[in-house]
């Protein structure tokens, strides 16, 4: 028995040391035969010993429950085998590398299921200000007492989100110098953070430590690595009386701050290119309209998807530079939908803009507007209409002219749809684009449309495949005699839309220029200009 690779004890079921090998003997220097068992082994093998029992007795050999625990610092594991003449033989197995192996194994698996989490958490939201509440919560949840997030700044106030443990964050923005703060100043760069023992929290700043915190036993600053760009700073505090950071808390702290940093660069540099978006959105989008020198202005606009805002269909009104003088619209409708359109509308745009001071012909604008696009990168070419419109007296005089695009129709008093004589070449095909423009009157009340082929080549109906076609656009024109300008893009617009339902269709762009119901009157002192009133 002395030979045994385990320390074994061998006890009767009175709890007497019966027998021990020499393994037994230095590993439990009491244990002697006669010795009481409860005397020469730690509380928690007597106790396993004791609940056997005698039950034993009589059998050859029987299995009892297996007790672990620690001896001398380490730990082991007792298996007992109680005998025919009902003693019990414990078996000790020193089982110490494999509890760190299972205990490494589960702290391994508890920070891959935190670190899958805190990815998700993370990853769910493109708001850079939610990032932060997100990455300060985990981070006090997880790593410390408190945790805070701070954001670089182009100016001395610093984006700082709080979260203590167990709390929810707080934003504030602090006006500080991060170079008075040792370590935060190189995370904010992106530098490797300054290690905690290296950090003496007597230093941290009264903005660092939440209020109630108590005293501050050790601070660990990491940067938030981004895309190319350091994202902010992760500090983590601990109260004294709690254990500092280990050097392997750190690291995973830093394997933490990799994916906090790379979903908070992410949020960022969405929140920039929204913005960009946005700004260059405005600048594409079609403008409201309005009553302009006595000349009513109406439009509408719906995008190819319903998820877009801008497409390839654009239009614009252009008010007089001098009173008395015509305004210019200008409507159209560029090959092709979604963004690469609208960047060819938003050159067109600008081009027409940048002729506004030849806006009394039309025939030299298209010209020159065709040129450029015909010695652009660009293969894409567009339809036009050019509608010139000044208030003489109480109506209205049009000039309208066409470049490859729908006639305008005229809708009169009396229920009557006219189309306005104007025809012409598409701009940005051919290098000679022609068009004929057409004079058109408006009495009080009657309007010109102005719209663009969506309209007219929507498929829906009953069938689903039917085009809501020119005659379809003309009879619902006709029912809008006399309404006002906002009446009429309502109107076609929404019937328009009810016909497509929710079929595909291409961009929908309508244009209204109507002679409204007014008087006009003379200024008090009978010199000045007089003005339109409804």
């Amino acid at each position: 028995m002395g030979a045994a690779p385990y320390p074994v004890l061998v006890a009767d079921a009175e709890g007497a040391i019966v027998l021990r090998n020499d393994a037994a003997g230095v590993l439990l220097p009491r244990a002697r035969a006669g010795a009481r068992l409860a005397d020469a082994v730690p509380t928690w093998l007597s106790t396993a010993h004791d609940a056997i029992g005698p039950s034993g007795q009589g059998a050859d050999e029987a299995v009892g429950t297996s007790a672990s625990g620690p001896i001398g610092g380490r730990s082991f594991e007792a298996h007992p085998s109680v005998r025919g003449d009902g003693t019990v033989v414990w078996w000790l197995v020193d089982d110490t590398d494999h509890r760190l192996v299972r205990e490494a194994l589960r702290v391994e698996r508890e920070r891959t299921d935190f670190l899958a989490k805190a990815s998700s958490l993370l990853l769910s939201s493109l708001n850079l200000e939610r990032c932060m509440d997100v990455t300060a919560q985990l981070a006090a949840e997880y790593f410390a007492d408190a945790a805070l997030v701070i954001a670089p700044s182009h100016g001395r106030r610093l984006p700082v989100v709080t979260c203590l443990h167990g709390e929810s964050p707080v934003r504030s923005h602090q006006s500080v110098n991060p170079e008075d703060v040792p370590g935060l100043s190189e995370a904010l760069r992106g530098f490797p953070p300054v290690p905690s023992r290296w950090i003496d929290p007597a230093v941290a700043p009264a903005w660092m430590v939440p209020a109630g915190f108590g005293p501050v036993g050790s601070i660990v600053i990491t940067p938030l690595p981004g895309h190319g760009v350091p994202a902010g700073a992760l500090v983590l505090l601990r109260r004294s009386s709690t254990a500092a950071f280990t050097d392997g808390e750190e690291v995973f702290a830093r394997l933490f701050a990799t994916r906090a940093g790379a979903a908070m660069s992410a949020a960022r540099l969405y929140a920039e290119q929204a913005s960009i978006t946005e700004v260059l959105m405005r600048e594409l989008l079609p403008p409201s309209l309005h009553q302009i020198s006595g000349v009513d202005f109406a439009g509408g606009y719906r995008p190819s998807e319903d998820h877009e805002r801008i497409g390839g269909d654009f239009y614009d009104v252009h008010p007089a530079a001098v009173e008395g003088e015509a305004s210019l619209v200008t409507l159209g409708d560029v090959c092709g939908k979604g963004l690469e359109a609208a960047v060819l509308t938003g050159k067109i745009r600008n081009t027409l803009h940048a002729l506004l001071p030849m806006a009394d012909d039309h025939q030299r604008m298209i010209s020159l507007l065709n040129t450029s696009l015909v010695n652009s990168h660009h293969t894409r070419f567009a339809t036009l209409v050019l509608a010139s419109a000044v208030r003489e007296g109480s109506g209205v005089s049009l000039r309208l002219t066409s470049a490859g695009h729908p006639a305008p129709l005229i809708v009169r008093t009396s229920g009557a749809v006219e189309e306005a004589e104007t025809r012409g070449t598409l701009v940005g095909a051919i290098p000679d684009a022609r068009a004929r423009t057409a004079a058109v009157t408006l009495a009080p009340g009657e309007s010109c449309v102005l719209y663009t082929d969506g309209i007219t080549e929507a498929k829906g109906g009953p069938m689903g495949g039917t085009e809501f076609g020119e005659q379809r656009l003309q009879r619902v024109l006709a029912e809008c005699a006399g309404m006002p300008s906002e009446g009429i893009v309502e109107r076609v617009q929404m019937l328009a839309s009810q016909w497509v339902g929710k079929g595909r269709h291409d961009d929908m762009a309508v244009v209204v220029i109507s002679a409204p119901r007014t008087q006009h009157l003379s200024a008090v002192n009978g010199h000045t200009r007089g003005r339109y009133t409804a």
